[in-house]
């Protein structure tokens, strides 16, 4: 085996301090040091908070947090409605920045990404003092910087000093470092996560890193092993400037016993796959936001449609409704011989950024509509008339960012 292939990488994660807030702030300095929050629909009540300083953060405002609740908590915030234009421009400079350094780039959202800089002939601190100070200089925004062996472990490091934090995590300093920290701090586990953990007495990060394998195998499949593997140092998960552009899928197929026009029997079967993808779905931690249904006739042409979706989904019923529509939509109602549903642009929701954007953050107004005239006619005849949502089975608000456009800085 080369040298090279034994040289310890040298990884960075870079995350922007308050991105939206900060952008604001670099585009009209006025707002700097101010209580500011980036909010839509700021004239309503049941307003959302998208993000918000650090002077706000200090008052308890917080991200999703209604903004009634966040005035009641700062009267003296400022609200602003998010400028999606003037946060993607900044986001395609901040990783031609990036890019510079090295081609090894991967973006993971609008404000966050990692850098390889293992070949880079510098020390690793001076790139990150020299990158810190220059997006900092050239596009007023502040970032904080993690350097680790690996992705995992740069990610928990920029996490540990905001803003304008430069942190090292290696192997050797988990014990100090992250294994005292409580495991809803760990990257990659949900609130969902944290309480099947604590459920078997894992309340810390060490302790999940001590865990017995097979406990965590029963409790939470196969990611209770790569949650142990991570909390011990270990990921071997490379910096992939591709990513972006992979569309991931987790589909499932069945031949009919008989050619069939049956409606019932096809929409049976329709439930029955979506049912399959959600396992899968959970089995991997992820959720996908393009559905598609593929159709096989007897005479064995093939047709398949999908429908790309705002947001990203996991649960079976969203899944048989977009499935049933699309098949409605496009069956020629010959005999069919196969049915497939795939769930396309599936990503691990660890992965997935919790944070509200232009586009998703309406969706999120128009929810909480919903959820109070659901509430207002169950309290009129009933408790059973609707299905409620339970924010623990993942309905709760988590949104998406928009991976079209984060290739945009390899552009000129």
């Amino acid at each position: 085996m080369s040298t090279l292939q034994n040289k310890a990488r040298i990884i960075f994660h870079i995350d922007m301090n308050c991105f939206y807030a900060s952008v604001e702030m670099a585009y009209n300095p006025d707002l700097k040091g101010k209580a500011l929050a980036i909010a839509g629909n700021p004239e309503e009540r049941k307003g959302i908070v998208v993000t918000s300083s650090y002077e706000a953060r200090a008052k308890g405002v917080k991200t999703t947090m209604p903004l009634w609740e966040a005035k009641k908590l700062c009267p003296e915030l400022l609200v602003m409605r998010p400028n999606f234009d003037r946060y993607r421009a900044a986001s395609k400079q901040l990783f031609q920045m990036l890019a510079d350094i090295t081609p090894l780039v991967e973006p993971v959202s609008i404000d966050e990404g990692y850098l390889d800089v293992t070949d880079v002939q510098m020390h690793p601190v001076q790139i990150a003092e020299a990158l810190q100070k220059n997006v900092l200089d050239t596009l007023d925004l502040p970032c904080s910087i993690g350097i680790g062996p690996n992705k995992f472990l740069a990610k928990m490091a920029s996490d540990m000093k905001k803003p304008l934090g430069i942190t090292i995590l290696r192997k050797r300093d988990l014990p100090v470092k992250l294994w005292p920290e409580p495991i809803e701090t760990m990257y990659g586990v949900g609130d969902k996560t944290a309480e099947k953990l604590k459920g078997i007495k894992i309340t810390t990060i060490g302790e999940l890193a001590k865990a017995d394998r097979y406990s965590l195998k029963q409790v939470l499949g196969v990611n209770g092993e790569r949650l142990k593997n991570r909390a011990n140092g270990i990921d071997p998960r490379p910096v992939d400037p591709e990513s972006v552009n992979e569309f991931k899928s987790i589909g499932s197929s069945q031949t009919l016993p008989h050619d069939t026009t049956d409606e019932q029997e096809i929409v049976s079967l329709i439930h029955a796959l979506a049912d399959n993808v959600e396992r899968r779905l959970k089995r991997k931690e992820a959720a996908g936001r393009t559905v598609q249904i593929m159709i096989r006739y007897d005479d064995r042409q093939t047709v398949t449609r999908s429908r790309k979706l705002q947001t990203y989904i996991d649960n079976a019923d969203d899944i048989k409704q977009i499935a049933c529509d699309l098949f409605f939509q496009h069956w020629n109602e010959n005999p069919v011989r196969l049915i497939g549903v795939t769930l396309q642009e599936a990503a691990e929701k660890a992965h997935i950024a919790y944070q509200l954007d232009l586009f998703t953050y309406q969706k999120e107004e128009q929810k909480a509509k919903l959820q109070s005239v659901v509430e207002n006619l169950s309290k009129k005849y009933g408790s059973d008339t609707f299905k409620k949502m339970d924010p623990s089975e993942g309905h709760d608000i988590r949104t998406s960012f928009q991976k079209d456009f984060l290739d945009d800085y390899r552009k000129k």
